[in-house]
């Protein structure tokens, strides 16, 4: 009988662990076809322009990617935190601070477990993507100093998005021991995103980079040989005379980089107010990181039309700030994930509508400048 048992725990041991490696394998194969795909690999344009109707392709796959993703975590989320008993669930939401009716049976305490998960998924996805437009705006005024092609704007952006799933998986995995270590630090987290929400409120329109007083310039060209020789330079690196040299694209990846860095200060402690389970906060923000290059190509110059989502953004981390530092009193109202999304979604909706039914008047010589 003490071997039946105990043949039958490593059975359902294996399983598990086969179907995390074979769903996390999944991830991985994604992405890495996907960034491929991005880099033009199968059709070999690797140095081509993007066009609106190829941007309007991959913006909308990878948003049905992001999308689709919800139901994987329906089914399988439950699989990845090694999940077979009620008394598993009940560990699961005492270590991230979730609300769930325990009542029932077995199955019916999945159900809500899987049904609150996929909600938090879909919240801090769309919660990251509409951040991520954000990070758009800053992106364009770094390529429009620094004079970048059409050509270079994708090459960067599309190993700026590597870069940037290296540094937000730093990231989260970071925030996630110290949150789950030291409590008070949501505290913090909700004060700081209650600062930025009002911040960007009150911020004004960006305004042109300096590129010979940016700091990353500064820094390159004493620390490192510097070729801009060429306005037209497609490669990171050269080499002339036997040395190597970096580019101006290569300075404005770096850019680019440190830009994404310091959104994720913003956006990734706002995912941690939707959920603190690093899984979902992982893959919600590498989704919206992914369609990142092609959002950015679809909306180009018109980005500056969707003026109000600003204002929607700064409100909706206002929000979340204010919902972790009084979290306790929220559940105790009864405050649930669905009601988490459907706020984030009415913001987003109306801020975007906004901008639609209400577009922004240029001045004149606003228009003349243009």
């Amino acid at each position: 009988m003490g071997f039946y048992i105990g043949t039958h725990a490593f059975g359902v041991t294996f399983a598990l662990g086969m179907t995390q490696f074979i769903f996390l394998g999944l991830f991985g194969l994604v992405l890495l076809l996907g960034m491929l795909w991005d880099l033009g690999v199968f059709n070999k344009s690797v140095h081509d322009e993007v066009t609106a109707k190829q941007a309007l392709k991959h913006s909308a796959v990878w948003f049905s990617v992001g999308l689709l993703m919800t139901l994987a975590i329906y089914y399988f989320h439950d699989n990845l935190q090694s999940i077979t008993s009620i008394q598993d669930i009940r560990d699961y939401a005492v270590k991230y601070k979730l609300r769930l009716n325990m009542s029932g049976s077995y199955d019916a305490v999945l159900h809500e477990f899987s049904k609150t998960s996929a909600i938090s998924y879909l919240s801090g996805f769309l919660l990251e993507y509409a951040l991520s437009i954000d990070n758009l705006f800053v992106i364009l005024l770094i390529f429009q100093s620094f004079r970048m092609s059409g050509g270079n704007q994708k090459r960067i952006l599309v190993w700026g998005v590597i870069g940037a799933i290296v540094l937000r998986f730093l990231f989260i995995y970071l925030g996630s021991a110290i949150v789950t270590k030291f409590e008070w630090v949501m505290y913090i987290f909700g004060v700081f995103l209650m600062y930025s929400g009002f911040k960007m409120l009150l911020s004004e329109d960006e305004e042109a980079i300096d590129t010979e007083k940016h700091p990353v310039v500064k820094f390159a060209r004493r620390w490192f040989r510097v070729d801009s020789s060429n306005p037209d330079e497609t490669r990171f690196f050269i080499k002339k005379d036997n040395l190597w040299y970096m580019t101006i694209p290569f300075i404005v990846l770096v850019i680019v980089d440190i830009t994404d860095v310091v959104f994720a200060v913003d956006s990734v402690p706002a995912v941690f107010g939707v959920t603190r389970d690093p899984y979902i906060v992982f893959f919600s923000n590498i989704f919206a990181v992914m369609g990142l290059r092609s959002l950015y190509f679809l909306l180009g110059a018109g980005m500056e039309q969707f003026y109000s989502l600003k204002y929607g953004l700064s409100m909706i981390l206002v929000y979340i700030g204010l919902k972790m530092l009084l979290e306790h009193y929220a559940q105790q109202m009864g405050f649930t994930a669905i009601h988490n999304l459907l706020v984030i979604v009415g913001i987003l909706g109306i801020s975007i509508f906004w901008s639609i039914w209400f577009p922004k008047v240029h001045s004149e010589s606003e228009e003349k400048i243009g």
